[in-house]
């Protein structure tokens, strides 16, 4: 437990912190899995897969993710994207 103020302080703005990170992570998490479901499925996944590139940017931005964390995710992202095109073409 946090005794000098400036712990109780630090320990409020982390847990603020805390909830806004894992927002930003569940809303990547999420967007990322339904882009991958629509290219398995075949359909028309442009803009699923364009959602999913700009949540990972907004999120590397704000600091919740690494930007090579970011990149590394839409570039597997894109390899699977581009594989499902080059079948389907």
């Amino acid at each position: 437990m946090a005794n000098t103020p400036s712990a109780r302080k630090r320990s409020r703005t982390n847990e603020r912190k805390r909830l806004r990170n894992q927002m930003y992570n569940s809303r990547v998490k999420t967007l990322i899995r339904k882009a991958e479901q629509a290219i398995q499925s075949g359909e028309s996944s442009q803009e699923a897969v364009q959602e999913a590139m700009r949540v990972l940017d907004k999120a590397a931005v704000k600091g919740v993710i690494h930007k090579n964390n970011a990149a590394r995710r839409k570039s597997r992202l894109m390899k699977k994207f581009n594989a499902a095109s080059a079948a389907s073409a």
